[in-house]
């Protein structure tokens, strides 16, 4: 017998969630084969089989939260296919000798509980977990363990004190069931981890820096005639289309150069000044935003900028997405633009102290020289940690963004 378990995930990943099997019991599996997707805060991971053999049990549901180096499941190398069904019909047939009859007394309940099923399994319980079992009328086989050894201990048989106390769960539907508050209808539905992690970041964010937000806007004329001018030689040549993305993350860079505390993080009493330009692109996902890194931007053309996002924004929204690419970054951007906002105060992508954010282009008058003229105007924001950047500092960097995006010329000159 082989034991599945959950494998090293990242550094800060600990715990995930199981979300689906791929496999069912009683099926073969090939090593290398994908066998359980687990969700994680950060991307949903699939744990590949490192034996082949037959799955023989699963330990385990969906929903239910694992821990790295959990036992999951159980792979049975020299078992044929459809031979772990039977123990499985042998155990849900054998189940209600294991379970005490509710006629059995409180003194009688926990020695019927020393062993498992024909005796094989003995339960591992400690004296004092026991002791309490007895005097609390519990049936130490119903305790659930927090135990990776599978041992009960005494706060596992209060757990079950206070389990059986409440009122029996609703089953769970496969839609989210409709509730009644105040005579209204409403629809009470679980946030998924990822979305549990999203809002606590944002949260510790706002907690933690002292975010402070600044304006500008952008004449986005000379990007507009540009783009237009090389749409479609920069098709033929670069295979990809020149969009908005790779003149920001440019700008971006250019201006955490001129402007290095940007790119920077605190980390305890000390400021670690990054000297890489790995930028973030925040991008809408189903089971909400998340910040793939392209990696090494200073490095890149326009065209493999634009091809490396196009290609994170795909596996973004496919949910394919590898932690190695959502982890670290410098700084990042957000586009706020492409949903039809007009102005927004993005919050800090922790632990980066600026983040940029990017809006809808806008038709409106402008005064050029003595005339008025309308212009496609962009308002962009810059939110920044006050506590180790400057307002000044962080003013100047948004104006030299300004300043390179209206000089599009220049900035792919320099790019």
């Amino acid at each position: 017998m082989i034991e599945i378990k959950v494998p090293e995930l990242a550094e800060s990943i600990t715990e995930g969630t199981i979300s689906e099997w791929l496999v069912s019991v009683g099926q073969k599996v090939n090593k290398g084969d994908d066998i359980v997707e687990l969700e994680t805060d950060k991307v949903n991971i699939q744990i590949s089989a490192e034996n082949s053999g037959i799955l023989q049990e699963v330990k385990r549901e969906p929903g239910d939260t694992v821990e790295v180096g959990e036992v999951i499941a159980i792979l049975n190398e020299n078992a044929e296919e459809g031979e772990a069904a039977a123990p499985q019909e042998n155990k849900t047939a054998e189940a209600p000798k294991q379970e005490a009859p509710e006629s059995k007394t409180a003194e009688t309940a926990p020695e019927a509980a020393e062993e498992k099923g024909n005796g094989n399994d003995r339960l591992i319980a400690s004296p004092a977990a026991r002791k309490l079992a007895r005097e609390l009328g519990i049936d130490l086989n119903k305790v659930e363990s927090r135990d990776p050894l599978g041992r009960v201990r005494v706060e596992d048989v209060k757990a079950q004190a206070q389990k059986a106390a409440q009122p029996a769960p609703q089953p769970k539907a496969a839609q989210p069931a409709a509730a009644e508050t105040d005579g209204k209808p409403v629809d009470r539905i679980k946030m998924s981890r990822r979305r549990q992690t999203i809002a606590k970041r944002l949260v510790e964010a706002q907690h933690t820096a002292a975010m402070l937000t600044t304006f500008n806007e952008v004449d986005m004329t000379a990007i507009m005639e540009l783009r237009k001018r090389r749409k479609e030689s920069f098709i033929k040549k670069h295979d990809v289309k020149l969009g908005f993305m790779s003149f920001f993350t440019k700008a971006v860079v250019g201006a955490l150069k001129a402007f290095p505390l940007l790119n920077a993080e605190i980390q305890g009493d000390e400021i670690l000044v990054k000297k890489y330009y790995d930028i973030g692109i925040a991008v809408a996902a189903e089971e909400g935003l998340v910040v793939p890194v392209v990696r090494d931007a200073d490095r890149l053309s326009f065209a493999e900028i634009e091809r490396e996002i196009a290609s994170l924004a795909e596996k973004a929204r496919s949910n394919k997405l590898g932690l190695k690419e959502l982890q670290g970054g410098s700084f990042t951007i957000t586009n706020g633009g492409t949903f039809g906002s007009l102005l927004s105060t993005p919050i800090l992508n922790a632990p980066q102290v600026g983040i940029l954010g990017m809006h809808s282009i806008k038709t409106r008058p402008v005064t050029v020289g003595d005339r008025m003229e309308n212009r496609p105007m962009m308002y962009i924001a810059l939110s920044y940690d006050h506590r180790i950047v400057d307002g000044a500092e962080a003013v100047q960097f948004l104006v030299k963004i300004k300043e390179m995006l209206e000089d599009p010329e220049q900035l792919l000159l320099e790019g």
